[in-house]
Formats: C-alpha cells, structure tokens, sequence
C-alpha cells in the first residue's frame, strides 16, 4: 500500500499532540533518545508522568506553554503500512498553519473533546480540511475517560458531528471514542470500551486511500522542475514528478505554453530505464523532438489537457497579517510558474479568512479544478514589496 499522509485538526486543547505521541509511542516508533528528551522536558514541567505531547511539540515555546504553534511532521511504519503525519495547532492565530498541514493530506483526523463536543474552531477546520479536498475523515473523541467512559455522551457529540458533516460530500466519516491519554482505542483497545465494536484509530488509519492512488487515475500532468542532460546523453531530459496521471514511453504529449505536440522517447528513473511512471514518481523524461521547454512549462495529455485562461475565480485562504487589497497586484505562483496578477474580491479578506476572488493575470495560466488536481487546481499569492505568501488559492 501507498504512504498514508494524514493531519490532525481540531480546536485548542482537544489532545491533538497527546494523541500522535501515544500513537507514535504505542506503535513503538519514538527512538529511545528521544523518548529520554520528552522523559526529562516532562520532569521539568512538573508532570507526574511522561507528557506524550512533547513528541510533536518541538518549538520551544510550545514546550514552555505547552501549546502547539508550528506544523509537526512525523513519520512512522507498521508492518502494514508507512505513514506521514501533520498534526496542526488549534489556536486560532494559526489556523493558516493547520491549512498548511491539511493542504497535502490524504485524510483528516479530526479531535473532538466528548464534554466539548463540535466548538466553532473545530467546525473551521473541517471545513477547510475539505475544501483542500480531504474527503475521508476519521473523527477521535477524545478524554472518554473525563466521562466515564459513557456511550450516551460519545453519541451526543457523535451524533452532532454527522450533522455538521452530512453536507460536506465527505467520502468516509469514521467516529471513534477513546482516551489519548489512557491509549484506549489509539493502537490497543483497552478495557474500557467494550460497548464498541468497530477499529481502533491505527487499524482504520491502515486502511484509508493513499492520494497517489487516486492521482494515478487523473489527466497526466507533469509540471518541469530542472532541464538536463542525463547520462551525458545529446538530448535534454526534463526532471520533476508527475502529479497526476500516469505514462507510458512512447506516449504522445503536449508541452505548455508552447502547444507543441511529441513523444516520450524515454523515462528515466534513478538513471534507469522504464516503461512505466505513476503518479507520485520522480522522473527524467526524455523527448523525441528537441523543443524549447524550460522550467516552469507544463506537459500534460493532449487528449485532455488543462484549461488555458488569464482569468479565473479562485477560493482564498488568506494568510497575511495584512490586509487584501482588492484590486491591488500580487504575485502568483502556481508550481515553479510565476506570473503578475491583480485581485478582484468583493470585500478585503483578514488573517484566516476565507473566500472568492477573480485573478486577471499578465501572461496565460494552464490550470484544472482543484477537486480534479491538486497541483494544477492550486496557487499562491505573494506580496511584491515584501515577497512574504499572503494567500493559497484554489481553482473552481
């Protein structure tokens, strides 16, 4: 099975961090050295007991406030599957961090409190968990043990959360109680809970879609990262990863912008040859014409190529502490493309807000849906005078 990469959401102090680190430590994948790091911040906290949180917490301000601020990747592997994970801050102040974890998930897992059941930041997150296309979510609820382990209290917070959800198009939605703090339902499923029978939250995370998985039966889309020369050989191979799609050598491709047409002569892999490249593969390919194709440029399936426009309606998750100026220019970069563009909006759009905007751009953009393919469908907005990124866009 293909790595799973999945983020954690959720609102402040719902046990996000609590839970990664008793899953990490449970599934046995904390290396001895760092479990000695966590043992002694913990001891200097005055904990009672080894504060698994301090796992993802690497910052060290989030150590001393014990909160999460930054996105944490962890990587991990059962005998069953690989996993990469995202576990994002509550805080309000930085949803746009949280945005920046979901943005390349696969799944979501998302944090309820039992006693707090669905707050309002937890609502954003999911909601912008899906918009960034995440379609299979697995719901904690958390501290069961502060409740005594009741079932009428998970099916109230259960029964919320599927109602705030059941608009949302969501692929799956699993629900699962336990105690990130106790382990209960994380990896092993404790003694508590014997009124549920469905997975603990390892065994469900085993068995959700890979996104390379699903990008493999989209439109091929192959967006130029480095030209060069492999092997030494005349002919110039173009290095990147193929987002979308899949290729066979001696296909027929179109090169954006240019609009020329030629074959795949050969794929190149690690400075072996293949017949076959997915996507997620990082590749050489070597054309059959010598065309003038540089870094930036887009080549994609003729047959079903992506939209060429210098106008289009995008959803903004704004990340600058500035203000939007509506009708102001800024930067747009899509990949290693990068292009002028000026914003029209209805209203400005502050820190973490969201919504619609109409880019009218200098030069043409080759774009798909964001639901159809998350590079091509994605963008980001850059300040000119500061060069800071203030906005992910996505294409409708």
């Amino acid at each position: 099975m293909q790595p799973l990469r999945f983020a954690t959401a959720g609102s402040v102090d719902d046990g996000k961090s609590t839970l990664i680190g008793r899953l990490l430590y449970d599934a046995r994948a904390v290396q001895e050295d760092q479990l000695a790091a966590v043992e002694r911040a913990s001891q200097r906290r005055g904990a009672a007991q080894i504060d698994l949180s301090l796992l993802t917490d690497g910052l060290e301000a989030e150590r001393e406030q014990g909160i999460t601020i930054d996105v944490a990747y962890r990587y991990f592997a059962t005998p069953r599957r690989k996993f990469i994970i995202a576990d994002g801050p509550g805080h309000v102040q930085y949803t746009r961090n949280m945005a920046t974890g979901a943005s390349n998930a696969d799944a979501l897992v998302l944090l309820l409190d039992v006693s707090k059941k669905l707050l309002p930041q937890t609502r954003k997150h999911l909601q912008i968990a899906r918009l960034l296309g995440i379609r299979q979510v697995v719901a904690f609820v958390n501290k069961m043990d502060a409740a005594g382990w009741s079932r009428d209290a998970f099916d109230a917070a259960a029964t919320d959360l599927k109602a705030f959800a059941a608009p949302l198009g969501l692929d799956t939605l699993d629900i699962i109680p336990g105690s990130a703090l106790l382990g209960d339902m994380v990896v092993e499923r404790g003694e508590s809970l014997g009124w549920y029978r469905g997975p603990t939250l390892l065994e469900r995370l085993e068995t959700l879609h890979s996104g390379v998985e699903a990008a493999a039966t989209g439109p091929f889309r192959f967006p130029i990262q480095l030209v060069s020369r492999p092997q030494g050989d005349a002919s110039r191979g173009y290095m990147g990863r193929i987002e979308s799609g899949h290729l066979l050598a001696g296909t027929e491709v179109l090169l954006l912008p240019s609009g020329k047409r030629t074959r795949v002569r050969q794929i190149l892999s690690n400075g072996a040859s293949r017949e076959l490249a997915v996507a997620g593969d990082s590749v050489t390919l070597v054309l059959a014409d010598d065309i003038d194709t540089a870094r930036g440029d887009l080549i994609a399936d003729p047959a079903n190529p992506p939209r060429e426009t210098r106008a289009l309606d995008v959803t903004l998750v704004w990340l600058g502490h500035e203000l939007m100026r509506p009708g102001g220019r800024y930067l747009v970069q899509q990949g290693s493309r990068r292009l002028l563009a000026k914003v029209h909006a209805p209203e400005p759009l502050a820190l973490n807000d969201i919504g619609q905007a109409r880019l009218t751009l200098n030069a043409p953009i080759f774009v798909d849906s964001y639901d159809s393919v998350r590079t091509t469908g994605s963008l980001i907005l850059i300040d000119e005078a500061t060069n800071h990124t203030v906005a992910a866009g996505l294409v409708q």
